[in-house]
């Protein structure tokens, strides 16, 4: 299995990538280092996946990173089509998020102190923005940006020593996710609905443009976002945690589960209240503005709060509770990303060395997302025919089917161990 496994990887290399290397060094060490980054070292810096891949020193990876001439702006669109061909579907959710990556020191491009999710605080970091797919057969990254602060962007001497690119401006966090949304969007990736937090829900431009495009969204919007509602007097605009104290009835309220947590479903309860829109074309009456509220079973006063943009006619409330549930997809791509495959462990200070890294490292952890998918759907298919052809067995255990570096059980778990391992049914 792990022989198979090993032949998956080198055949997407192969077939995916390997084509963005014109030279065979950088495109050798490319190989090294993706297999390094799905494999079992305890770290995975460049000194590390050297010493895996066989190298004396770890000049070789560090000339891929920072030196060697390929696009990772095209390893970034191969990565996307990959992920699209084995998970894709036309239900699927694009999830917009930041993460953060604690530095030391000043060097490291686009580090300052700043909020992040991280830490739950300021500090010493680089933020980065991606863009994740989500469907039912697994989660991966398809897009990935470095967040520059003004503080780097005006300063002419630190955007020469960390090579920024001279085209490379001021963004904010929204206008680079909506680069990443339009990019995605070009290039034609199923997706039936785009989710995120308030940072990027509370950003009207990048609703706005999800509106034109025609995309579905469910976006997350801080508690005073103006909102434009209709009453007996007329259209305005109204903070959305006082139209959901007007609007919402006791009774409209309904109990659904966001998906399943680590304790079980994520139970809420939630209400959907209109928006006003002024519709004049049958094209804009085909569309649904609400506000999604969400209320804790436990604490009736914490509320949170989505702005909602679908087809008027077909979605339904429990949908877009789907939807703003996916949102956690990403947050265990991130824990994932960052814990098995190096996403974090870089050490290097430029732009183009980031964007390498870090693309290599979410190619690697959608590896290992589709193969675990793949897994999984096999497992499911033997045990409905081994629940069709001999009922009382099927009552045993499941195999756990190993996948390389760590394992599945047949919904999909993790599980920490290699090959097959006698089941209690099995054993007995």
């Amino acid at each position: 299995m792990v022989r198979a496994w090993a032949k998956q990887l080198e055949g997407l290399h192969e077939e995916q990538v390997a084509h963005c290397f014109a030279r065979a060094e950088p495109r050798r060490l490319a190989l090294a280092y993706l297999k390094g980054l799905v494999g079992t070292s305890e770290r995975k810096n460049s000194w590390q996946l050297a010493e895996a891949a066989g190298e004396v020193t770890s000049d070789g990876m560090q000339r891929l990173l920072n030196a060697a001439g390929w696009d990772a702006e095209l390893v970034r669109d191969d990565l996307r089509r990959y992920v699209v061909e084995h998970l894709g579907d036309e239900q699927a959710v694009l999830v917009i998020d930041e993460t953060g990556f604690l530095k030391k020191g000043t060097k490291s491009v686009g580090v300052q102190r700043q909020y992040t999710g991280t830490a739950g605080k300021r500090e010493n970091c680089q933020i980065g923005v991606f863009l994740c797919y989500a469907s039912d057969k697994g989660a991966a990254f398809v897009d990935r940006a470095l967040y520059l602060p003004k503080s780097w962007a005006g300063d002419t001497e630190r955007r020469k020593e960390a090579s920024v690119p001279k085209e490379v401006v001021f963004t904010t966090k929204p206008e680079l996710a909506k680069a990443m949304l339009e990019r995605a969007l070009d290039a034609g990736v199923p997706t039936g609905w785009v989710t995120g937090d308030a940072v990027y829900g509370g950003d009207r431009r990048l609703r706005m443009f999800l509106e034109r495009h025609g995309q579905s969204f469910v976006l997350a919007v801080k508690r005073d976002e103006p909102l434009w509602a209709l009453d007996e007097r007329g259209p305005g605009q109204v903070a959305a945690d006082r139209l959901a104290e007007e609007a919402v009835a006791p009774e409209e309220w309904a109990r659904l589960s966001a998906g399943d947590g680590s304790k079980g479903p994520r139970l809420y309860d939630w209400a959907l209240v209109p928006l006003f829109r002024l519709q004049l074309t049958e094209e804009e009456r085909y569309w649904g503005h609400w506000l999604l509220v969400r209320r804790s079973p436990e604490d009736p006063e914490e509320l949170a709060y989505y702005v909602v943009f679908a087809p008027k006619e077909t979605t339904t409330l429990e949908e877009v509770v789907r939807v703003a549930g996916t949102r956690w997809n990403i947050e265990s791509c991130f824990e994932s990303a960052k814990g098995e495959f190096g996403l974090d462990e870089y050490e290097v200070r430029k732009w183009e060395a980031w964007h390498r890294h870090v693309t290599l490292s979410l190619l690697a952890h959608s590896f290992v997302s589709v193969v675990r998918s793949k897994e999984a759907q096999k497992g499911l298919r033997r045990r409905l025919r081994a629940r069709s052809a001999a009922p009382d067995a099927a009552r045993g255990a499941s195999p756990v089917v190993s996948v390389g570096v760590d394992a599945i059980d047949e919904k999909g778990r993790s599980a920490t161990l290699v090959g097959v391992e006698k089941t209690p049914s099995d054993a007995g």
